[in-house]
């Protein structure tokens, strides 16, 4: 690898060798030449006069691209497609006159991305159940661990480990039926014309409707997909890029969302990223131990999302039948968005592998909170031996505040409990398992298994072949 030019990080230090082969330049040229064999393969099977030898021939040099010598065709030609049809060509000359018959550039180009999308998301798919299944397994495990909850980033009412990573979870299980529904939906340009109007082809066919159609079908079916956009112009609708764009976005809000909570709760010693024995969190520091692996998931997603606006953009500014201002940038958008996606999906996958829970902690930090939690069942229970609720109520705000400023101001324990004790008006309420954490989760536990049972176990079932295998290691 050279170092005297920009690499980029994405493939370097980042994506999966997997996800980077899929938006190689041998997939993608090696895929324009399979669309012209299947071209060619369904024209002679609809009658057009193509032999056996001369698709014979093509199929032979299906992968042998010589890339030096396409890239000087193009600056000869100035136009890629043409210069791999003159590539072909110089390796396939009995066959050189049929390469590309009565096709349009995008008959390669859309075609080829299409194929790139569906089979990028299908490696999506396989990373996204890796990640549900895991953090499934954790939310499980700590199904009934209690913990401070936040809202506003301040503390409120507890909650479990295992029921906190159950929302990370279905954020990703509605992710995942996203892209579904975007697999589900895929559909192929197929063989539609320079403009859209199949009128090429028509004239090759002589006129006849019924073998034009044949042919868009055909070719399609050859190429995996059973269904084709029923309309065109040279383009398939960049509709359908703004919408696969806005399906890796949605990944990316899901996995910076739980890197986020990880990194504050990480900052409060409660849960921890994993974290190798030679590792170095700071150069300065030796003693630091940062999320690095939630900081960089952070952002490759915030680096994904933005990616999705590009997607809207170039839908909206499409003229008429097509515009060639989104070539360039779809040669970005749509790449580094997988390869993006694909990185955050192997970074969540090492990191819910690895966490660490603090237990202590968590009941340390959630001891210092509870007493303020348990008032509400305080309040209830006095009411209940008689009290005044409104005259009750003032009687905790005073104690709350007083045990509060306590607190921060003088660095006290959370004496609030033994202040209630010690006032008549709560005489009648037993303090005994006021500060038992498990009375104040509610049916935490209980809807995680809800959720394993209900949500998760289909999802598992339904991709058993994918959770095979161990995760994937970090590049860096």
């Amino acid at each position: 690898m050279s170092q005297d030019i920009y690499q980029n990080p994405l493939n370097t230090r980042y994506a999966s060798r997997e996800m980077s082969r899929l938006w190689s330049a041998q997939t993608k040229h090696s895929t324009w030449r399979r669309l012209w064999v299947a071209l060619a393969e369904s024209q002679q099977e609809l009658g057009l006069e193509i032999s056996d030898e001369q698709i014979a021939e093509l199929k032979a040099h299906i992968d042998d691209i010589d890339f030096d010598k396409a890239a000087e065709y193009e600056r000869q030609l100035r136009h890629d497609v043409m210069a791999h049809v003159h590539t072909y060509r110089d390796l396939c000359p009995n066959a050189g006159g049929i390469i590309h018959l009565g096709a349009t550039s995008c008959f390669v180009t859309d075609n080829t991305e299409l194929i790139q999308i569906r089979d990028s998301l299908q490696l999506i798919r396989k990373r996204l159940v890796q990640v549900i299944d895991r953090l499934a397994a954790f939310a499980a495990q700590y199904r009934d661990l209690a913990c401070l909850g936040f809202t506003h980033l301040q503390p409120a009412q507890p909650t479990t480990v295992g029921k906190r990573a159950t929302l990370w979870c279905h954020d990703l299980v509605v992710d995942l039926e996203e892209i579904e529904h975007r697999l589900a939906t895929l559909k192929f340009r197929g063989v539609k014309g320079t403009t859209g109007t199949q009128a090429t082809f028509l004239q090759l066919f002589g006129g006849d409707h019924a073998k034009v159609e044949a042919l868009d079908r055909i070719v399609s079916e050859k190429l995996g997909f059973s269904s084709q956009y029923p309309v065109t112009g040279q383009t398939y609708t960049r509709k359908v890029d703004a919408q696969v764009l806005a399906a890796l976005s949605g990944i990316a809000q899901s996995a910076h969302k739980a890197g986020s909570d990880i990194r504050i709760l990480q900052s409060r010693k409660e849960i921890e990223e994993p974290f190798e024995k030679h590792q170095i969190g700071s150069s300065a520091m030796a003693y630091k131990r940062n999320p690095m692996r939630s900081e960089r998931m952070c952002a490759l997603s915030r680096f994904a999302m933005s990616l999705a606006a590009n997607g809207d953009h170039t839908m909206a500014t499409q003229w008429m039948e097509r515009t060639l201002d989104d070539s360039a940038n779809r040669r970005l958008s749509l790449p580094q968005s997988f390869l993006a996606i694909d990185a955050t999906l192997i970074l969540y996958r090492n990191i819910t592998d690895g966490l660490v829970v603090y237990p202590k902690v968590i009941a340390k930090h959630l001891g210092e909170e509870l007493p303020f939690m348990a008032t509400e069942e305080i309040l209830m229970a006095a009411v209940q031996a008689g009290g005044d609720r409104q005259t009750l109520h003032e009687q905790i705000r005073v104690h709350s505040q007083e045990a509060g400023r306590q607190v921060k101001e003088h660095g006290q324990a959370n004496d609030l409990i033994d202040r209630l004790k010690d006032d008549p008006a709560f005489a009648g309420v037993d303090f005994s398992n006021a500060l038992d954490s498990s009375r104040y989760i509610g049916r935490s536990p209980e809807q995680v298994d809800a959720f394993i049972a209900n949500v998760v176990e289909p999802i598992r079932e339904r991709y058993r072949a994918d959770l095979e295998g161990a995760a994937e290691d970090l590049k860096v």
